[in-house]
This record gives C-alpha cells, sequence and structure tokens, in this order.
C-alpha cells in the first residue's frame, strides 16, 4: 500500500523524509542544531546545571537542613528520625512524646549508649536556636553559619526550603498557565471569527482587573496558603501565551497541509494537536524560562508585602521584609538578595539559551 492510499484510507497525512523537515533541515539533524547553539551559549548552559544542582539539593531538604539527625546508633539499635518518629522513652526519657533530639538531656542520653549522626545543617526552617551567643537577630557564628533571623531560626535553613518552595510554586504556575493559555490561544488562532473576537474582548477585560486588590481583599477574608495563592494567580497568568500562540495559529491555520488535512477529513482537534500545535511549541517554549522567573519574583513579592505564604512559611520575600525592619542586621537582607537574584539571573540565563537554540537564523548557519 503506497504512503496515498494510507492517506486515503486513515484520513491523516502520513508525514514522510521531504515533509519532516523545517527550515530545509531534517528533524532530528534540527533537534541536533539546537542542542549545539544551547550548549554554545555557555553562560546558559552552564547556568542550567547551576540551577539543576540547586534544585535537586533543595528536594532534599529534610536531607541537609533538620532539627532531627539522620540516624541514631542507640543500645545496639540503628534509628532512623529523620524519617520515623520514635517516643522519647525509646532513648532512656520519661515522655511518650516524640523526642526533642536537641534537649540535653535526650543527647547525653544516646551518647551514652551510642552515637547520633546530624545533617550538614541541624536546624529545619520552624527551629529557633535557644542557646544564642546574642539576641535575634543573631550574627553568624560556626553553629547559624549566616546568622538568625529576629525569631531565632537559622537563615541557611529557611534559604534553602524557601528557595525550594518558591521555585515549586514557580514551575507549578508556569505548566499550568501555559497549558490554560496554549490551549486558548490556539482555540482563537485556529477557529478565528467571532470565538477570536469574543476571546480577546473578554481578555481585555480580564486582564484590567487589579489583580493586586484582588489578592489583598480575598487575604483578608481567607488565610492564603500554597494552593490557594497558586489558584489566585493562575485566574490571571495565563494570559501570557495567549497572543503568541493565537498568531501563530492565524498564521499556519491557511497553510497548504492544513488545508490538505481538512479536505481529508480529519478532525479540527487531531489538526489542531498534531499539525499545528508544533511549529507553535517552538515560539512558545523560549519564554518559559521567563515565565518561571516572573512567577518566582510574583510569589517573592506578595511574601515581602505580607499577602503571601502562611506566617511561618519559609519564605525568601518575608527574609527580605525582614532585612528592611531589621536594618541592625544587615546578613537578612544581604542572603534573601543574592538568593533572589541568583536564582532569577540563572534563570534568564537559560532563558537566552533558550532562545538561541530556536533561532531561525542560527539553525540555517
Amino acid at each position: 500500500m503506497t504512503s496515498a492510499d494510507k492517506t486515503a484510507e486513515t484520513g491523516v497525512i502520513q508525514t514522510g523524509p521531504v515533509q519532516d523537515k523545517f527550515l530545509g533541515i531534517p528533524i532530528k539533524a534540527m533537534t541536533r542544531r539546537r542542542l549545539a547553539n544551547f550548549r554554545a551559549n555557555k553562560r546558559g548552559f552552564w547556568s542550567l546545571w547551576i540551577f539543576l544542582i540547586l534544585f535537586v539539593l533543595s528536594l532534599g531538604a529534610e536531607l541537609v537542613a533538620n532539627d532531627k539527625p539522620f540516624l541514631v546508633r542507640y543500645d545496639g539499635g540503628w534509628y532512623f528520625p529523620a524519617f520515623v518518629s520514635y517516643p522519647e522513652t525509646t532513648f532512656g526519657g520519661d515522655l511518650p512524646t516524640e523526642t526533642d533530639y536537641r534537649d540535653r538531656f535526650v543527647e547525653s542520653q544516646i551518647r551514652d549508649k551510642g552515637w547520633i549522626l546530624w545533617p550538614p545543617v541541624p536546624f529545619s526552617y520552624a527551629t529557633i536556636n535557644y542557646e544564642l551567643p546574642t539576641p535575634a537577630p543573631s550574627p553568624p557564628t560556626a553553629v547559624n553559619w549566616l546568622g538568625t533571623d529576629d525569631q531565632g531560626r537559622d537563615v541557611v535553613a529557611r534559604l534553602i526550603y524557601g528557595f525550594r518552595i518558591s521555585v515549586l510554586f514557580g514551575l507549578t504556575l508556569t505548566v499550568l498557565s501555559s497549558v490554560i493559555g496554549i490551549a486558548a490561544g490556539a482555540v482563537q488562532g485556529y477557529f478565528g471569527g467571532l470565538i477570536d473576537l469574543l476571546f480577546q474582548r473578554f481578555i481585555e477585560v480580564w486582564s484590567g482587573l487589579p489583580t493586586l486588590y484582588l489578592l489583598i481583599i480575598l487575604a483578608s477574608i481567607v488565610q492564603p496558603n500554597f494552593w490557594w495563592l497558586l489558584g489566585i494567580m493562575l485566574l490571571f497568568s495565563w494570559m501570557g501565551l495567549v497572543n503568541l500562540v493565537r498568531a501563530e495559529f492565524l498564521r499556519a491555520r491557511n497553510f497548504d497541509y492544513v488545508r490538505a488535512a481538512r479536505a481529508l477529513g480529519v478532525s479540527d482537534p487531531v489538526i489542531i494537536v498534531r499539525h499545528v500545535l508544533p511549529n507553535a511549541m517552538v515560539a512558545t517554549l523560549t519564554f518559559l524560562p521567563f515565565i518561571l522567573s516572573g512567577s518566582v519574583t510574583t510569589l517573592t513579592a506578595l511574601d515581602f508585602l505580607g499577602f503571601g505564604l502562611p506566617i511561618g512559611s519559609p519564605s525568601l520575600g518575608e527574609l527580605l521584609n525582614q532585612g528592611k525592619n531589621n536594618l541592625q542586621a544587615p546578613w537578612l537582607g544581604i542572603a534573601g538578595f543574592l538568593v533572589v537574584a541568583i536564582m532569577l539571573s540563572l534563570l534568564v540565563f537559560i532563558g537566552e539559551a533558550v532562545r538561541d537554540a530556536f533561532d531561525p537564523r542560527k539553525l540555517t548557519t
């Protein structure tokens, strides 16, 4: 059966070696060229590796910064407090409640009959150090490498956990808003006409709503949390990619291969997803790192203003706010600023490398 017969029978265009080309370059070769262009941007390439290393380390924050030890050897037994909760009676204490491993009595009991292995930072993001040499906020010491905040909590631990929650929030918001924005732009651009007109008027009205004011009003009614903030921000952040995807679909919907697919009876959803969307994704992917950095900045700004995550959550914006309120403790503002600046710089450099990788002018050179 020939390729034409298969096309007539299935109603789907059969892509062969000639059709698997873009700008005259076979797709596999084009992918290799894109990867080469990405690696050629050394700043973006190494920024990606640095960001991935920091992100992976933050995903295991409980193994890096925790007020519970990794491993305890006591009276011939092995215990894993970082993963399992043990009552104080397990280690010779009197209380049936969960063990406080920072208590001097418990620590002495364990060391008399074994040993204890702590993580590199023996504090969690909410752990209060009651043995500070000076009143909180305490300056950096050998115990608290970057000092403590105004409540006696370790700054390094809060930075690690704050980095994780900021990146996870940004990634989740970027993925969800991109899915909604790409779908909306695809429907607008592909069908056009009245659907496009109504969608555009709706976006104009919706984008004109004061997002910050709405967040302030809702924060006074509902206690904000991670998912609540994500849902509120998702209501407004999905419009970032709509116009870009819409323009790509308006351009591609009259191409010959799209008309041929319609003539063969291929359904509109199949044409949108299989034939037009891959072309629109080329331009869309270059914007994703910048959307991610914008999402992280939004969460940091909301936390700084006091309308973000719940009080006590590890937050970079809350640490910056503490630095503003405690000018006599410059390590707070400097530490928060450096982490935010490094994170956003890495994301911007990665975005520039992705943009170079998908630049059509560099694909043809």
